[in-house]
């Protein structure tokens, strides 16, 4: 759970990174008050515009205190996204621009893939040198299955055969996520 006054400083830093780094400037938050927001963890930053992804990248773990981390992934998710090299976000994208921010748990050994809570959970996978993630947000947003989350996330995030993480010697992981939505209006 994250404090109401957290929250707000996770859509700030996000509101002022985004433009800074559009615009070419860099952007470092100053450190906020609040504790939780000096955790080491890992986050994603999301953008949309509707329902259409703009950008979304992250990491499971950090050595950087978590403000920093948002700020970092705010920008790496407007620019570095390879699936976004074509249409990157604009200043002009700003106004019909949507985020979340989803502040992630550890990841935890998942022995039993087939009683994740669709929804609740977010999925890692990994065999050998391929890996693939999907945060819990996706689960309702698409209404799979719990067959469909982990095969989609085996062939479209990971490249893997679909029943991979059925497989001996995948490694299946799950995650939870304290997400904070935002927008730039």
């Amino acid at each position: 759970m994250l404090s109401d006054a957290a929250q707000q400083t996770i859509r700030q830093i996000v509101r002022d990174t985004l433009p800074a780094v559009l615009q070419g400037r860099g952007f470092t938050p100053a450190p906020p008050a609040d504790a939780q927001l000096h955790e080491k963890c890992g986050c994603f930053v999301t953008y949309k515009t509707g329902e259409e992804l703009r950008g979304c990248l992250g990491c499971f773990t950090s050595a950087d205190p978590l403000y920093l981390t948002i700020a970092a992934y705010a920008e790496a998710s407007a620019t570095d996204d390879p699936r976004f090299t074509h249409n990157r976000l604009r200043m002009a994208d700003l106004p019909g621009l949507r985020f979340d921010v989803s502040v992630l748990s550890p990841l935890a050994p998942c022995a039993e893939p087939k009683k994740i809570e669709l929804g609740r959970h977010g999925i890692y996978i990994r065999h050998g040198g391929r890996s693939g993630c999907f945060l819990p947000q996706v689960a309702a947003e698409t209404g799979w299955s719990v067959e469909e989350f982990w095969g989609y996330c085996c062939t479209h995030k990971a490249g893997l055969p679909v029943n991979a993480w059925r497989q001996p010697g995948t490694d299946c992981f799950t995650f939870t996520a304290a997400v904070v939505e935002g927008d730039f209006r």
